[in-house]
């Protein structure tokens, strides 16, 4: 893994970047070096090598910030070359110096796509996909349950982000979310650290009981509203009605309004307070989403009326919201419901966006192939939609090609432990549906990537997966996971580029 050094001992005779990242290009199992990474800068010579110490930032010449950033200096060729390894700390330098590097808003970009990166070697095989079509990838996007899964932080996050737009010298622009934020805490840290996108997860201010309670109960809950908003908000809705385009009305009757009302009212308070108080006095642009699909019921159209109404009423500058769609959208596989009432309703949320001048969301949207053409059409190409998991069981899905033996103690423990990681999440899956691993041939194990059943174990297990330990204290699958996994790196980016490319193509996007 010294082929960098060759590589340093060309660039001495050659200054002109350009030709260099040819050089590298054209060479790469010898140098070893990522031909996109290449860049000069002040007389120092910046790049991504495979080194003995695994995957690592060179800097030749010591006339840009060398000192700044950790790592061993050595001499080659006279001069200094420093070996970084790809950390933290170093990707904040990095985004000094490349400012490429650093994530952006992405507001007044049409197709805006949330990739979940949660193993941090995901990005570069996204970005492959992505350079040259109309999309704005948010590169960086974990939530605080995805964060305690796997044992990453947001600085982690958003320094895997930036090392794979250095690899890939990716200079379009990335958004970091921080999602599914539920907390002012949690907001604070994520802007703090830098990122550029707040979902605000509302589902623990959302009274999914209203819709069991009485008449006579709603009507005892309802007056416990201070009498001052109650009357503001009758004022404005009750009894009206609004068009929102193409002979699209909503009303409010009494009956729906109150419930309505105290399904969303903390909800919507809380919204305003976060977003006043932290986001818009962080003195930098932050892309909003309100999350209000974390819930048991779908989200009328009334409903999602009325909420958007009041927020843009208490200041709020939505970017996109997320609605509860009809059907479920659970994790790893394809839509489950009726796809003609998704489209109706789908329609007039849309509608409903586009009348206060925001983008629809769509959440767990890793794998919905039979909804994609929809949401590409019905938007007219102006939407987010956030996949996260689904990178995952591609990465798994490399593991069951290349390291068999290792896939099936993964299988196992997945299917041992998925009481646990049902806790965190909801899905359908029979145990009983899926084949016996042991009559399998390890030409076959693939094909459970392609089964519903099985998808779904593997895809909310992998917390428990990459977290687990044995008595000594070593991890009994990460070590082994990430080293097949980089061994095979660019299969694994091949992979994603056909997988997430299916979803981009079934979305209406030209992909080559």
């Amino acid at each position: 893994m010294d082929g960098w050094k060759k590589f340093c001992n060309e660039a001495v005779r050659e200054s002109n970047a350009e030709n260099l990242m040819k050089l590298a290009n054209d060479n790469f199992d010898e140098f070893n070096v990522y031909p996109r990474s290449v860049n000069i800068v002040d007389g120092s010579l910046f790049f991504i090598a495979r080194t003995c110490s695994g995957k690592s930032l060179v800097i030749f010449g010591d006339s840009c910030r060398f000192s700044d950033f950790e790592g061993e200096t050595q001499e080659l060729s006279g001069r200094k070359v420093k070996i970084c390894p790809m950390n933290v700390h170093n990707s904040r330098v990095l985004r000094e110096i490349f400012p490429f590097t650093a994530p952006v808003s992405h507001r007044g970009t049409d197709i805006t796509i949330g990739l979940g990166d949660r193993l941090g070697m995901a990005s570069p095989g996204h970005i492959r996909l992505v350079r040259d079509l109309p999309v704005f990838p948010v590169l960086a996007q974990q939530s605080i349950r995805e964060l305690n899964l796997t044992g990453r932080t947001y600085d982690d996050v958003l320094a895997a982000a930036s090392w794979a737009v250095f690899q890939e010298g990716y200079r379009k622009g990335f958004g970091a979310d921080g999602d599914h934020l539920k907390t002012a805490g949690e907001v604070r840290m994520a802007i703090d650290k830098g990122f550029t996108m707040i979902t605000l997860d509302c589902s623990e201010h959302i009274d999914n009981k209203v819709v069991s309670l009485s008449e006579s109960e709603v009507e005892q809950k309802y007056a416990e509203i201070p009498e001052k908003d109650r009357k503001a908000l009758e004022e404005k809705y009750l009894g009206r009605e609004f068009h929102v385009g193409d002979g699209f009305t909503i009303k409010f009757d009494a009956p729906e309004f109150k419930r309505t009302v105290l399904v969303y009212w903390k909800a919507i308070k809380y919204t305003i307070d976060i977003y006043n108080n932290i986001i818009k006095t962080c003195g930098r642009s932050i892309d909003f989403e309100m999350s209000i699909d974390e819930t048991l019921t779908s989200t009328t159209p009334a409903s999602h009326f009325l909420v958007a109404s009041e927020l843009i009423a208490g200041g709020v500058e939505i970017t996109s919201l997320a609605p509860r769609f009809c059907g479920e959208f659970q994790k790893g596989i394809d839509y489950m419901g009726d796809i003609e009432q998704f489209r109706l309703e789908f329609s007039q949320h849309v509608k409903i966006a586009e009348h206060f001048g925001y983008k629809i969301s769509v959440h767990s949207g890793s794998d919905k192939f039979s909804v994609f053409p929809i949401v590409g059409s019905v938007t007219r190409g102006k939407y987010h939609l956030k996949t996260a998991g689904t990178n995952w069981l591609e990465a798994v899905r490399i593991i069951a090609e290349k390291n068999p033996a290792l896939f099936r103690r993964m299988h196992k423990f997945a299917l041992e432990n998925l009481a646990e990681a049902r806790k965190y999440y909801h899905i359908s899956a029979d145990t009983g549906k899926i084949p016996d691993i042991d009559g399998m041939e390890d030409s076959e194990l693939p094909k459970l990537l392609d089964m519903d059943d099985s998808r779904q174990v593997l895809h909310i297990t992998y917390g428990l997966i990459l977290q687990e330990k044995d008595s000594s204290g070593a991890y009994t699958f990460r070590d082994e996971f990430f080293d097949t996994l980089s061994k095979y790196e660019n299969e694994y980016y091949e992979a994603l580029r056909r997988h997430i490319g299916r979803h981009l193509k079934e979305l209406g996007i030209a992909v080559k």
